[in-house]
């Protein structure tokens, strides 16, 4: 590499570098490869190279154009008290070399074009940044407007709407009491009535969850494997046969994980009650060294029952894969339907 030199009274003249300044070169731009990952490490490098290149190596070179760019990736980061103190320590050296010794190699208007590049990388990244702050808080308070905007809706449909079902199941039941009638109709309307008053429960927890868009968590713990006999429960009330085992001991699943093995089990007993004609459901849930294992099997009349898009399977499928796992679902050799989800503990939310 020749480096172009112009003195005062010097001819133009091409100058080799010296194997000192290649290696400087290359540890300076090597160097901003990692300034997204590492960016105060990198401006203190670039400094360090800047700050041996110059007094060393002659001819000089644009190896300061490394510690320009390492000082705005700096303040575009937030790092802005870094960079001001980097930034500082270059000017603070370039004083000492052009005013402390008898070079004074950059005279005062290089002087000032070098502390005018080092201010002006600085307050550029750092109006980047704030202008990247405006933006993304302008984006979070237009999802905070939408995640209100579908509360009130679900609150002016779902619940009212899941609100007159409950009324009209108790009403039922309250007139099948009153004359004196039992039987398969009082069950399946407490079914209805038990069930459209957790569905209200849960909606409003999902509609609290929307709402609170200032605080860090929900204040009422979302649902869980902890609340699978109650799920059960609400199953045999409509009529279906439902066994629940454990396999393994249970471990402290993430609230993700946790709702979704709820969630699948809940979608799966839908799908068997509304399409399978089933009358004995198995609800497994295994708990292995990296995953947990949800399996819940019927003898109904296997997939062509669930024909039309009614099975959920898709939705199922979904909450699975985005937590890292998966999930099948098929016909069983003996009979009936089964879906098999194994949803890692760690896996990405």
């Amino acid at each position: 590499m020749l480096t172009t030199v112009i003195g005062e009274g010097d001819p133009v003249g091409l100058r080799p570098v010296p194997a000192a300044g290649w290696l400087l070169m290359f540890v300076g731009c090597g160097a901003l490869t990692f300034r997204r990952r590492f960016p105060v490490a990198v401006g203190v490098v670039t400094l360090l190279a800047s700050t041996i290149y110059y007094p060393a190596i002659n001819p000089d070179g644009a190896l300061l154009v490394t510690l320009i760019i390492a000082l705005y990736t700096l303040a575009s980061a937030g790092r802005i008290v870094a960079a001001a103190v980097i930034g500082g320590l270059a000017i603070a050296g370039s004083a000492f070399g052009e005013y402390g010794t008898d070079a004074s190699p950059l005279g005062d208007a290089g002087m000032f074009m070098l502390v005018s590049w080092l201010v002006a990388a600085v307050a550029i990244g750092a109006v980047m940044h704030s202008t990247r702050r405006e933006r993304e808080e302008a984006l979070r308070r237009r999802a905070t407007e939408e995640r209100l905007r579908i509360a009130r809706e679900l609150h002016d449909v779902l619940g009212h709407n899941i609100s007159l079902i409950n009324v009209q199941a108790g009403a039922a039941l309250h007139a099948l009491s009153r004359d004196g009638a039992d039987g398969p109709a009082a069950e399946a309307l407490t079914a209805i009535k038990e069930t459209s008053r957790e569905a209200l429960r849960e909606l409003r927890g999902t509609l609290g969850v929307l709402r609170q868009v200032d605080e860090e968590a929900p204040t009422a713990p979302a649902p869980g494997l902890r609340r699978l006999p109650e799920l059960a429960e609400r199953s045999r009330a409509a009529g279906l046969s439902v066994d629940v085992r454990t396999d393994g001991d249970p471990v402290g699943l993430r609230p993700a994980v946790d709702l979704a093995a709820y969630r699948i089990v809940q979608e799966a007993l839908t799908n068997v009650t509304r399409h399978a004609g089933a009358g004995r459901v198995t609800v497994r849930i295994g708990y292995g060294r990296d995953d947990v294992l949800v399996d819940v099997s019927d003898d109904g009349r296997g997939a062509g029952a669930r024909a039309g898009g009614g099975s959920g399977i898709d939705g199922m499928r979904s909450r699975a894969e985005a937590l890292g796992g998966s999930l099948e679902a098929s016909d069983r050799p003996e009979g009936g339907f089964r879906v098999t989800a194994r949803l890692p503990y760690g896996g990405a939310a």
